[in-house]
């Protein structure tokens, strides 16, 4: 069906509707049958998976101009992966499927069945908690969350019919708990076809009557062709310090990306960067040649840590980096209070989450983004610890 917002035309269409019962399953649209002129480069396809873990999974790919994106409303909205000019975002998990949540078993081998799902380029881990798994008090929490692996209640496609065409997909996930959780989550994802961007836009409400704490990292995973052996990470830094005494280890080159290393296994590390002067934070990993890079964009207002995942083990156990903004490290919950990194959302109330990747696909691109980061770090030196922030037990 085709809507009217404002003076501008907009072709909408509900793909999945709980409340109204809608599911489209397979579909395939051209610019043409969105209303928009046929040599505007979109299109928009949705696929119901088969077979194995991945039976009843969606993903819907929007191509929009050199971009294409695939999207997962069975688990919690995720990107797939992303593509620009040819050049992939996203890596290879030993999972090749886009696990059901139905098969997943978040409390496997001590709460962390979360990782037999995890293969995707933008997994959300909250909002209740996120983190490594264990006791918080009377509670045991299982890793990074439970919305990953909660399917979208609602998802629709909005396409602006004239210039500048931008493609939108909305949806909404619940997490919902009797006498404990009411959080609906509302996700955008945006782009247009004469940008290297997508804009990710959520908002977290609590619908219950008291004020609840929440926790939320953007879980942002890269590999091949960016990460290679001489790739390096810029982020504008105002204090570092590694996750645990390993990481400690790598601290001296913690943004230089080696070739996949056998039991690198992972070191992680604890940044509080700086931002500009509208609250934008950004991280830029860029390939050895300097023509192809990521940018990781957030708002550090609801955003105001970055983890550091440097996963530089073996292709076949998962040769990737993570450039994860979010409101805590990826500490247990219990550890994160003492930090200030448990923030409470009251009753009734929304907060957003602002996060913007760019695919960059030649060297101007990445130029520019490192030039505006090293600007920021010119602002001041980076304190840097040689000691974890928390000790763990």
């Amino acid at each position: 069906m085709a809507n009217f917002v404002g003076s501008n035309a907009m072709f909408q269409l509900v793909l999945l509707s709980q409340k109204q019962q809608v599911d489209v399953a397979n579909l395939s649209l051209n610019a043409e049958l969105m209303g928009l002129p046929k040599e505007i480069p979109v299109q928009v396809e949705q696929t119901c998976l088969v077979g194995g873990k991945q039976a009843g999974s969606r993903v819907i790919q929007l191509t929009v101009g050199d971009t294409v994106v695939r999207v997962v409303p069975t688990r919690g909205m995720a990107i797939l992966e992303a593509s620009r000019n040819g050049v992939r975002f996203g890596w290879d998990s030993p999972v090749k499927e886009v696990v059901h949540p139905s098969f997943i078993n978040q409390e496997a081998s001590g709460g962390i069945g979360w990782l037999d799902g995890f293969n995707e380029m933008l997994v959300r881990c909250g909002y209740q908690w996120a983190g490594h798994p264990g006791q918080d008090g009377d509670e045991f929490l299982t890793l990074h969350g439970r919305i990953q692996n909660t399917p979208a209640d609602e998802v629709i496609l909005e396409v602006e019919q004239v210039p500048p065409y931008r493609v939108t997909l909305r949806g909404r996930v619940d997490e919902k708990r009797f006498k404990f959780t009411n959080f609906e989550l509302h996700t955008v994802l945006s782009l247009t076809p004469d940008e290297p961007y997508l804009l990710v836009e959520d908002t977290l409400t609590n619908k219950g009557s008291y004020p609840r704490e929440y926790q939320a990292i953007y879980h942002n995973n890269f590999a091949q062709p960016i990460l290679e052996e001489g790739a390096r990470l810029h982020v504008p830094v105002a204090e570092l310090s590694p996750f645990n005494d390993y990481a400690a280890s790598g601290l001296k080159d913690w943004s230089e990306m080696p070739a996949p290393t056998a039991d690198f296994d992972e070191m992680v590390f604890n940044i509080r960067p700086l931002s500009d002067a509208d609250g934008l934070s950004y991280a830029l990993m860029q390939n050895a040649q300097g023509n192809q890079a990521i940018e990781v964009c957030y708002s550090t207002d609801t955003l105001p840590v970055l983890t550091v995942w440097k996963n530089t083990d073996t292709l076949e156990q998962g040769y990737v980096v993570g450039i994860e903004p979010g409101t805590s490290f990826a500490y247990n919950r219990a550890y994160q209070r003492p930090l200030g990194l448990v923030p409470t959302i009251e009753a009734g109330e929304s907060k957003q989450f602002i996060v913007r990747f760019g695919l960059f696909t030649d060297e101007q691109e990445v130029a520019e983004s490192r030039l505006r980061i090293e600007e920021l770090q010119a602002q001041t030196s980076p304190q840097i610890s040689s000691k974890p922030v928390v000790v763990l037990d």
